[in-house]
């Protein structure tokens, strides 16, 4: 066979399983608690890989083996700033999200922020809600967006077929399972592709070092370029514009609780004693993802040091060491990173509609998946963007505007109605603005003002009571 008949076949039998998973979980869709949380049954395993996957999505994969491709040893920052957000989920999140949400019978994030404001805060409540599912819809739009056209760079690259054709095919198969099988189907695939990137991050990073020769080699490689910022460990002119760098990529840790695709894993978990086996599994894998990631991008920096999209780097290297079926590996793995994520992000979208928007029906969930899709696909194809400037303008946008009340709400007590209000929007909107101007570097204004205002009404405006144990 073909090397590109040899991917094509392990790729298509990839998919093949994926929709196989999607069929199999329709039969576990009793009610709304099955398809948006799965029955609340989530195993530690499960629920540690799904919510590891589903906030590394292309972006993990192709977007930080882009930047360290680009930007050289400084990359580096990328890992403690990532595995910081694991670290705050896990610890500090989980376990109260997982008490809380189990009493109050919450089934999204947007619920469960929008409850316990006082009694008198019902109509409060309500706008909280239906704004924090709008905000969800615009976000998703975009990050939906980013995985598709990561999806599309995929089989572009090595298929013999054009970019908007594959967008297409890769999308319509997240959506076919999403729409078949919810939650159960989007945790258990993401389970799956968990296993397969970090068998990639762990397998061909190590390839990739033994073919430059070894760690003194790379760093004499990456010298011999003739580019002396891609050795500083912060290639900025200051002291201060090189803590601000270091500060703004933090910022992205910072993000993660405000995630309702990620924290949602939380929500799901059955037993509360899971928590502590499943925060390991998931930060041990996001260390192997990351750190493999950004040494790929080294070494492909040294050898192929002519690429004209970073973010094909992980691709260009595969291309170069490995035979034509661990190629294919290679392909799903990057379809994985980018499936883990959006079919998470289309069921909270779909939740965010006919849960949260009070429009109780799961045909209808399934409406939003495909409707949602279709919109994110034309962006896809007709406003492409760099994968990681689009991926991480949404996740800050969506961090910002949930993740500080979150924070109040389960380490300080309840928030008045008007002040968690506020607090989200100014946290949504100021990313927003923000966006607009002149980046500061690491992207430091937009990733950590909204986030600071944000929280700053959020604690101004906490209710003194007991909070969630």
């Amino acid at each position: 066979m073909s090397r590109s008949s040899v991917i094509i076949t392990v790729v298509v039998c990839y998919q093949i399983a994926l929709l196989a998973i999607g069929w199999w979980a329709t039969r576990r869709n009793l009610d709304n608690t099955d398809y948006y949380l799965g029955g609340r049954k989530l195993g530690p395993v499960v629920a540690s890989l799904s919510a590891a996957t589903s906030s590394s999505s292309a972006w993990s994969l192709l977007g930080v083996s882009g930047a360290a491709y680009a930007w050289g040893v400084q990359a580096i920052w990328l890992i403690p700033a990532v595995l910081s957000g694991f670290v705050i989920n896990w610890f500090l999140i989980a376990p109260r999200l997982h008490r809380a949400s189990h009493a109050n019978q919450a089934l999204t994030l947007m619920e469960f922020i929008s409850i316990d404001t006082g009694s008198s805060a019902q109509t409060g409540n309500r706008l909280i809600r239906q704004l924090a599912a709008l905000i969800v819809l615009f976000c998703f739009a975009f990050y939906i967006a980013a995985q598709f056209e990561g999806a599309g760079n995929t089989f572009a690259q090595f298929l013999p077929i054009s970019p908007a054709l594959a967008i297409v095919v890769g999308a319509s198969v997240v959506m076919l399972y999403v729409f078949l099988g919810g939650f159960w189907a989007a945790s258990v695939t993401d389970a799956l592709q968990g296993v397969v990137m970090f068998a990639v991050a762990l397998l061909l990073p190590i390839a990739a070092l033994l073919a430059v020769g070894g760690f003194a080699p790379l760093l004499q490689g990456l010298a011999v370029i003739g580019e002396p910022g891609l050795l500083a460990i912060v290639d900025q002119p200051t002291r201060w514009l090189s803590v601000v760098f270091v500060a703004g990529l933090f910022g992205i840790g910072l993000g993660y609780p405000g995630q309702p695709h990620v924290v949602n894993r939380f929500m799901a978990l059955e037993h509360a004693a899971d928590i502590p086996r499943a925060r390991w599994i998931s930060i041990v894998w996001a260390l192997i993802i990351f750190s493999g990631m950004v040494l790929l991008g080294l070494c492909a920096r040294v050898l192929i040091g002519d690429l004209d999209n970073p973010e094909n780097a992980l691709f260009a290297i595969s291309d170069v060491l490995m035979p034509s079926l661990l190629a294919g590996i290679v392909i799903a793995a990057a379809l994985s990173a980018i499936m883990s994520t959006a079919d998470s992000q289309l069921l909270t979208a779909a939740s965010a509609v006919s849960h949260d928007l009070q429009q109780q029906s799961m045909q209808r969930a399934r409406m939003v998946v495909l409707a949602l899709g279709i919109i994110a696909v034309l962006l896809a194809i007709y406003s492409p963007r760099s994968i990681f400037e689009r991926v991480l303008f949404a996740w800050q946008a969506l961090g910002s505007s949930f993740g500080p009340i979150l924070v109040v709400l389960l380490w300080l007590g309840p928030i008045k109605a008007n002040w968690k209000l506020a607090a989200m929007l100014s946290g949504f909107f100021g990313t927003v603005a923000l966006s607009f101007v002149q980046d500061a570097p690491g992207d430091a204004a937009e990733r950590l003002l909204p986030l600071v205002l944000a929280l700053v009404l959020a604690v101004l405006g906490h209710i003194r009571q007991r909070p969630f144990k």
